[in-house]
């Protein structure tokens, strides 16, 4: 379904900062970690993982806040300071992007959780998987390929 609606456009609260992703999420996640907490102000931070060819800023200048190192750097809007998206190093060329920054994100369901032993207890999901940390390095690409499949149901 997501292929139909590309590219999508999306914006920050405020309007100042556009993206857009050109191409389908690689996988879709929930993270429960007391971090994604704190920075959503909720339960759990949603995730859409974008090849990072796919992804672009339209507009404005999105600055580097909540995590700064090399490994890890999360993007806000300057002026509202909502929390856009997050660039990691220069060996995972991915950007995740905070799917309800998209101006259509009906179609988005996690399709991974992490961090389930930070999660707070009346806080649920639909994914289909969970992990209590991270899914190990070499359990990413079985679950791409079967994320991959289910948007072909």
């Amino acid at each position: 379904m997501i292929e139909t609606l590309l590219p999508i456009k999306g914006e920050c609260r405020c309007g100042r900062v556009g993206i857009q992703i050109d191409a389908a999420p690689i996988l879709t996640m929930a993270c429960h970690c007391t971090g994604c907490q704190k920075m959503s102000s909720s339960a759990y931070s949603l995730s859409a993982l974008v090849p990072g060819e796919a992804f672009s800023v339209t507009r404005g200048d999105p600055v580097i806040g909540g995590l700064r190192g090399n490994d890890v750097r999360h993007f806000f809007c300057p002026d509202c300071m909502s929390w856009m998206f997050t660039r990691f190093d220069d060996s995972m060329p991915f950007v995740n992007v905070r799917p309800t920054m998209l101006d259509d994100h009906s179609w988005f369901v996690p399709f991974v959780e992490t961090y389930t032993s930070e999660k707070l207890p009346w806080a649920t999901t639909p994914a289909t998987h969970s992990f209590e940390k991270f899914p190990p390095p070499e359990s990413y690409e079985g679950l791409a390929q079967e994320y991959a499949q289910s948007l072909q149901k």
